[in-house]
């Protein structure tokens, strides 16, 4: 008699969306932008920014500038994907301590 068996591996990918607005302390000027552009390319996680109606990708410092978010304006972040809640974590941290 002869056995045959089979192994049926599952892979499951978990994402998350995750939402946070922070009211900007400070302009969105070229030292938080470059901020922003560096810690969102860290992630996997499909990021996006938020003001007035547009939508920007984070990873480029001047689209994050083209936003023309001052301060006292609120700021969305959204991110979908694996690392959703740490990247916009790490990024509204960046955005409530612009300077």
């Amino acid at each position: 008699m002869s056995s045959s068996s089979e192994t049926t591996t599952t892979t499951t990918t978990t994402t998350a969306s995750h939402e946070i607005a922070v009211v900007l302390p400070a302009n969105l000027h070229a030292r938080p932008a470059g901020q922003l552009a560096r810690a969102a390319a860290g992630f996997t996680s499909a990021v996006q920014l938020e003001h007035s109606g547009r939508t920007v990708n984070p990873t480029g410092v001047l689209a994050v500038m083209a936003l023309g978010a001052t301060a006292g304006s609120t700021v969305t972040v959204r991110a979908e994907g694996p690392d959703a809640e740490q990247a916009v974590t790490a990024l509204t941290d960046i955005l409530a301590t612009a300077e």
